[in-house]
This record gives C-alpha cells, sequence and structure tokens, in this order.
C-alpha cells in the first residue's frame, strides 16, 4: 500500500476538528485516517506548535535541544576521562608503595 502525504494543513483541521467536536474515532473514519494519527498530530502540535509537522519527516531540534546534547556528550566524555585518570592514580599509588 502506498503511503499517503498529507499537508501541513489537513493535519492542524483533523486536529481542530477532533478538539471541537470531541469524537476523535468518528472523525477519522470521515477523514479516511486511523485516530492514532490525529491523536499523535494533536500530542506534536501540543509539544512543538511551530516544528510542528516539518516538510522532511524529521523533527528539527530547536537551539536549546542542539545544546543540551552536546552537553551531555561533553559531560559523558569528561567522566570517563576523569576515571581513566582515578584507575591511573589508583596504579602509580600502589607501585610506589612496593618500593
Amino acid at each position: 500500500m502506498k503511503r499517503r502525504k498529507l499537508s501541513k494543513e489537513f493535519k492542524i483541521k483533523a486536529v481542530e476538528l477532533s478538539n471541537v467536536q470531541g469524537n476523535t474515532k468518528e472523525i477519522a473514519m470521515e477523514l479516511s485516517i486511523s485516530s492514532d494519527l490525529i491523536y499523535r498530530w494533536r500530542r506534536e502540535l501540543e509539544l512543538h506548535p511551530d516544528l510542528a509537522f516539518s516538510d522532511n519527516g524529521v523533527k528539527q531540534l530547536t537551539e536549546d535541544q542542539k545544546e543540551l546534547e552536546q552537553l551531555r556528550k561533553q559531560l559523558k566524555d569528561v567522566t570517563m576521562e576523569r576515571d581513566i585518570l582515578k584507575k591511573a592514580v589508583s596504579i602509580f599509588s600502589k607501585s610506589d608503595r612496593k618500593y
């Protein structure tokens, strides 16, 4: 089955209809789509209204999310380096005691 490409406007109208009329399953049947799609679109609009339904299908990260991802990577690297240094200090301090 070929996947349909639905416009951003269609998705927004479907969410608006389900919010106003309240019967999501009935609206989904009328529009020939799954009710799960409407629920997912509603969630996407609530979480990221300005980024919802991007044309390329990939969610764009906000600047804060990009920065957070970068900081998490840096923290992981620094933590790993610290653990390596702790082990090295431990090894060298043990070797000094033996002499």
